[in-house]
């Protein structure tokens, strides 16, 4: 398995769709950069913002996610409250080829302030907007910035094709768009 080089995520890009809307070189003035980078790419967050709140003093449980834990918002720049988090998603829409793994990580400019990002890997196969958690992990409210960077995707790729993709399981996220509460 070997990491894949700005030069093999551009061919993917245009040849095969991985990455729509596809930024050809880092953006980085005035802004949390993203785009292409030299052994990867930072995705942006979309302006539409799901936070969580406790008003209803509901249990968080994967299996039965109360989905009035979360408030919906939509702007240029989301508000996480103290020790809390919002999901979002990418603006980007990302399709991942047969051979290929990938690992997120969150960007270290957020890092830096205590606000981290999470992602699950994306499998051979799969395909959709990524859904982000941002936790804001200190005791005062942190600022996200829509259509900036949140995070990069780091590319591997196998020298053989998996037995079964993402989309050959017909995974449960599979082709998602928006942003997207656990499912069992």
């Amino acid at each position: 398995m070997s990491i894949k080089s700005d030069k093999w995520i551009r061919k993917m890009a245009s040849e095969q769709g991985m990455i729509e809307p596809f930024v050809e070189k880092q953006v980085r003035e005035g802004v949390i950069s993203y785009g292409l980078s030299s052994y990867g790419y930072d995705i942006r967050i979309a302006d539409e913002f799901r936070i969580f709140t406790n008003i209803n003093n509901t249990i968080v449980d994967p299996k039965h996610f109360d989905p009035r834990s979360l408030v919906d918002f939509k702007g240029d720049v989301c508000i996480i409250p103290p020790n809390s988090f919002a999901l979002g998603r990418t603006v980007e829409y990302i399709r991942i080829p047969k051979q290929v793994m990938t690992i997120c990580v969150g960007k270290s400019t957020y890092a830096r302030c205590g606000i981290i990002t999470n992602v699950t890997p994306l499998e051979p196969g799969w395909e959709g907007h990524v859904t982000l958690e941002v936790s804001n992990t200190t005791p005062l409210p942190a600022r996200i910035y829509a259509n900036e960077g949140i995070a990069q995707i780091l590319f591997f790729e196998s020298d053989e094709l998996c037995e079964t993709s993402y989309a050959d399981k017909q995974g449960k996220y599979q082709a998602q768009t928006g942003v997207t509460l656990p499912k069992i």
